[in-house]
């Protein structure tokens, strides 16, 4: 492979013209394909073989017509103070706006409080229900701008009108702090590289292949159904992953100029050596966002998708883009020891080789492996302290409860909660599929009179059957909010006693809406995790042991990553649930962690952990088998790659961290999560326990059965095809790393 990719990055030297050239008119293409493709909206929610995907695909067929996943809209009125909502101008005021509401084309009803006895006991509060023919996503503008003008015109004749439901859902925004992330980025890399030019280099083609990447999706949104979620996950991964193929390409690039290489020569070894890295880390990233299609929810198969296609892009750019870019740049771009006027250092020295001093690196790794023990000790408990509160980890997934204070949503239910109960924001919807049963009418009056009858139940409404009357909905109100673990036990109350119901009438019940879907989402994700453990570990793990050539140093990578992804979801939780520090992060609203959290965060800290795995370990390697004692190898790998880790983890830090700032809370999460996860992996497992562990195991880390070394593939991690066919006399010069 390094020969290869050897060879790839001397033709990209070469030919920069046409590889630019390349690149730009696929950015281009992209760009047009994404501003004339229809507006990205939040993507249809469909988890199949659920009981509430069961419960709405019966609903299509039993109540043709009725838009069982359409838009929903709850128009909450609160009358003035000392005034009640049946006060004869207030009533009157409802009246004209449901009129109003109901000359929409795409709706389908409008409830009027009045008949629907949609008013708080207490009389000051009352609400309008509107049904659309199509989801949120599809809703055109024009409904939904008349459905915020027909709540100004009440407000304006003095009632409090505030609008919630999924009507009004909108495309998330990441605010300033993500332009903060890349300026962080910036300067993270001036500082390693000491030039603009190198610094902006990373910067330059990561921009690009996260422009590629999020202008495909956008473009096929429409066409594959994909939310604008997926389009500013697959930025946040791909700007990460991107800057940091980059930053190890461009690091290695300077090594090979400080050896004295031509620069032809040292962009070609730099992507034969560090660009081999770049592409099993690419792989292992992959791998496991790919991956997240085991859970079969579309959703997030699609996000992982998108987001590992965003990877590829960064890699492949990373080896071909990368060295025409250095071709540009020419003598901009300086030897590693030689620094620009930018910082203030000196031109190149005469003896640029080997500083008298040892840097912060080597020090740093001298330390660890004289003290392996207390090192090790003190990662693992600090790590496992930070994991303590994943105990109390409680899954969700949001509803106009978690939104933020400022919108209409969430003070729409908040005065549903005020007028009606928390319940009254997570209906549930009870399907009976009564068409095999003698007597359907008896049959809907037992579930109604069962369901009456479970714990934490406030209202259960009259069952409407359909034209058939073979099927009926019923209406159910819990005591709870929609989020809360008591209104999740009554979920499973209700399917207990419609098993009993099936036993005795042959009648099907069926629990559905968007708390029950949002509970069965939680279950299936906490079922698929560890089937997707095993499946992308135990792919990553093999294809650690060809990258690594052991066993035992595989084993303790992704043991390692299993202690920071639990640090990460004990931080998460802290955050989120907790509300530690939510003024900080921006969490208005603490609650349940998004039911998806954990999965992803596995999926993608996974990938990301061996990119740091790769790059410090590689060149660990490569001295070990040259001849190093196995803690002077250690101390040689944290001496070439220590500082360029350090910046690549900062940066992907600050790329992460500054989507906390999105609208959406989904994003905000996702976004500290990895931020946090990036930190503990990177300083607490990869530059500390990983050292620790590796000085205890001595030899035995490199242990390898000689049956297995025969049988795995050479890929040649290490670039010895280049040293031997180069005649290189000095086995001993770094060819990994930089």
């Amino acid at each position: 492979m390094a020969t290869f990719l050897y060879k790839l990055g001397r033709l990209s030297y070469r030919r920069r013209h046409f590889v630019a050239l390349i690149w730009v008119a696929l950015l281009t293409l992209a760009g047009v394909g994404a501003a004339s493709a229809p507006a990205a909206g939040n993507s249809s929610f469909s988890i199949p073989g659920t009981e509430a995907q069961k419960a709405f695909d019966l609903l299509e067929q039993r109540f043709p017509g009725t838009s069982a996943d359409g838009a929903t809209a709850r128009v909450v009125f609160k009358a003035p103070s000392g005034e009640k909502m049946t006060d004869p101008g207030n009533k009157a005021t409802v009246k004209e706006t449901v009129k109003e509401l109901s000359d929409g084309s795409e709706v389908v009803r409008v409830t009027d409080p009045y008949q629907a006895k949609a008013v708080s006991k207490d009389g000051t509060i009352a609400y309008a229900q509107v049904s659309y023919k199509v989801s949120g996503m599809e809703l055109d503008d024009a409904a939904k701008d008349a459905l915020q003008d027909s709540a100004q015109d009440a407000r304006e004749a003095g009632l409090t009108v505030e609008i919630g439901g999924d009507a009004l859902q909108a495309v998330p925004h990441t605010g300033s702090s993500e332009i903060i992330g890349i300026a962080v980025a910036a300067v993270v890399l001036v500082i390693t590289f000491g030039s603009l030019v190198a610094a902006g280099l990373p910067l330059l083609t990561a921009l690009i292949g996260v422009g590629i990447g999020v202008s495909a999706i956008t473009g096929l949104a429409s066409a594959l159904d994909l939310g604008s979620t997926t389009s500013t996950l697959a930025m946040m991964i791909g700007l990460a992953v991107g800057i940091d193929y980059a930053l190890f390409i461009v690091s290695r690039y300077r090594a090979e100029l400080a050896e004295g290489r031509e620069r032809e020569e040292a962009a070609g070894r730099a992507v034969g050596t560090a660009g081999s890295a770049v592409v099993f880390a690419g792989l292992t990233v992959v791998i496991a966002l790919v991956g997240l299609s085991v859970v079969n929810i579309p959703m997030l198969t699609k996000m992982g998708i998108a987001a590992a296609g965003t990877v590829a892009i960064a890699v492949l750019i990373a080896l071909t883009m990368v060295p025409a870019l250095l071709g540009y740049a020419g003598r901009k771009v300086k030897p590693m020891g030689e620094k620009g006027k930018l910082l203030g250092r000196a031109k190149k020295q005469d003896k640029p080789a080997e500083p008298a001093k040892p840097n912060l690196g080597t020090r740093w790794a001298s330390f660890v492996v004289r003290r392996p023990v207390a090192v090790l000790l003190l990662g693992v408990i600090g790590l496992g302290a930070a994991a303590v509160p994943a105990a109390s980890l409680e899954l969700g997934l949001p509803d106009d409860g978690s939104q933020p204070v400022s919108t209409t949503q969430r003070r729409a239910y908040d005065l549903l909660s005020e007028g009606f109960g928390p319940g009254f924001n997570g209906p549930l919807m009870v399907v009976v599929d009564a068409k095999d049963s003698d007597d359907p009418k008896a049959v809907f009056a037992e579930t109604g009179d069962e369901i009456k009858g479970l714990k934490d139940v406030v209202t259960v409404m009259p069952a409407q059957p359909n034209k058939a009357g073979d099927t009926a909905t019923i209406t159910v109100i819990p005591g709870s909010k929609p989020s809360s673990v008591t209104t999740e036990n009554l979920v499973h109350g209700i399917r207990d006693a419609g098993a009993g119901i099936k036993a005795d009438t042959d009648a099907n019940v069926l629990v559905t809406g968007s708390t029950a879907m949002n509970i069965d989402v939680s279950e299936k994700l906490n079922d698929a995790l560890v089937p997707y453990l095993v499946l992308v570990v135990g792919l990553a793990f093999l294809l650690l042991i060809v990258v690594f050539r052991s066993i035992l140093v595989p084993l303790k990578a992704a043991l390692g990553f299993l202690l920071s992804v639990m640090a990460a979801l004990g931080a998460v939780v802290a955050v989120f649930q907790w509300g530690w520090l939510s003024g900080l992060m921006g969490v208005e609203q603490t609650g349940p962690v998004m039911s998806m959290m954990p999965i992803f965060m596995v999926g993608v800290v996974f990938g990301l952990a061996m990119d740091y795995e790769v790059f410090l370990v590689t060149r660990m390697r490569e001295a070990y088998v040259h001849g190093e004692k196995p803690t002077q190898a250690v101390v040689t790998g944290f001496r070439h790659g220590a500082r360029v880790v350090t910046a690549a983890a900062v940066i992907m830090m600050a790329v992460f961290a500054g989507f906390i700032g999105s609208s959406e809370s989904m994003v905000k999460m996702i976004g500290f999560g990895l931020a946090i996860a990036v930190f503990f992996d990177a300083f607490v497992v990869r530059m500390a326990i990983v050292p620790a562990v590796l000085a205890l195991l001595g030899r035995k880390a490199w242990w390898l059965p000689r049956w297995l070394d025969r049988a795995l593939p050479n890929v040649d991690v290490e670039g010895e095809g280049l040293r031997a066919a180069s005649g290189d006399k000095d086995g001993e010069r770094e060819l990994v790393g930089g």
